[in-house]
């Protein structure tokens, strides 16, 4: 008899375990209008900003981003199922604190970063599937060289950026 009640008690342990996980999965969160998008191409982001360089330091951020969050895979222009075209549009500085001693000598800088994508499918290059406006903002201390300090606080605000437009992407917010 004790046999008999320790197979229902494992019975319906088994069934309250398992049951207990339904409704629960793990990924497939994206939007249902990107749900035949498997895979995405990243080309070169294009910049309408005076800082060198910080297209192919966009184009990384955006790539690292997708890669982590896993949504999406990255492959070439030839087998992916989507492109994602961005710019970067705008950088913005913005003075945080300034010196006790002199008011007119800023200490602490904001640095905003706007990135302007779209989601384009490979098959109609005309048909836009998403599209947005993405920042990243961090704060970086002037010190003796200004421009030191900003080429070191770009890739933070480029990651912040794209980890938004990757959250847009894959979540839909």
């Amino acid at each position: 008899m004790a046999k008999y009640f320790s197979h229902i008690f494992c019975s319906l342990s088994l069934v309250l375990l398992l049951g207990s996980c339904a409704g629960y999965h793990l990924g497939g969160t994206k939007p249902t209008h990107l749900g035949h998008v498997k895979s995405v191409h990243i080309p070169l982001f294009h910049n309408n900003t005076l800082i060198t360089r910080v297209e192919s330091h966009a184009t990384n951020s955006a790539v690292d981003a997708v890669t982590r969050d896993g949504t999406y895979a990255i492959d070439t222009s030839s087998h992916a199922d989507a492109v994602l075209r961005g710019t970067v549009s705008s950088v913005r500085y913005s003075p945080v604190s300034t010196s006790r001693d002199d008011s007119e000598t800023t200490e602490e800088l904001s640095m905003t970063i706007t990135l302007t994508w779209s989601l384009h499918d490979l098959n109609d290059s005309l048909r836009i599937l998403e599209q947005g406006k993405s920042t990243g903002r961090t704060r970086f201390f002037a010190g003796s060289n200004l421009n030191v300090a900003r080429t070191n606080a770009l890739p933070d605000a480029l990651r912040r950026a794209s980890e938004s437009m990757t959250s847009q992407l894959a979540d839909g917010f």
